[in-house]
């Protein structure tokens, strides 16, 4: 009965900090290298009308801190094949990986609360562009 007791406290204790891990800040990640021809941030300028050009999204920045921990300093994916994103522009559209950051699912956190809409949408446009 005790060895029942350690064997399941044990199995939380690694899924929790399975889980606690993804999306947690690390300093000491490497970021991924940039494919070639892919821009950093969203394609952004001076709005129609003049409005103020908006800030650029540093991609790789957001992408150490958020994203690195599941899903690897070169997109290769920690967590087994669903979180290699070395790809992902191949089978999801820039609007579907967008819906996946805001909204999460299949054991990915959502991002929606945490990510502007910007940096969501750049995040979205770059990884789109990995094919």
């Amino acid at each position: 009965m005790l060895k029942k007791i350690t064997v399941y406290t044990g199995a939380l204790l690694l899924m929790i900090a399975m889980l606690s891990a993804c999306g947690a800040k690390t300093d000491n990640q490497v970021s991924p290298q940039p494919s070639p021809g892919a821009t950093q941030g969203a394609d952004q300028g001076a709005a129609p009308g003049g409005k103020q050009e908006a800030a650029k999204v540093d991609v790789q920045a957001i992408y150490t801190q958020k994203c690195v921990t599941c899903h690897g300093t070169d997109l290769e994916g920690k967590l087994g094949g669903k979180t290699n994103l070395q790809h992902v522009g191949a089978t999801l559209t820039k609007d579907q990986i967008a819906t996946q950051i805001s909204n999460g699912g299949n054991g990915m956190l959502a991002f929606k609360g945490t990510l502007s809409e910007d940096e969501i949408e750049a995040m979205a446009e770059w990884l789109a562009a990995k094919k």
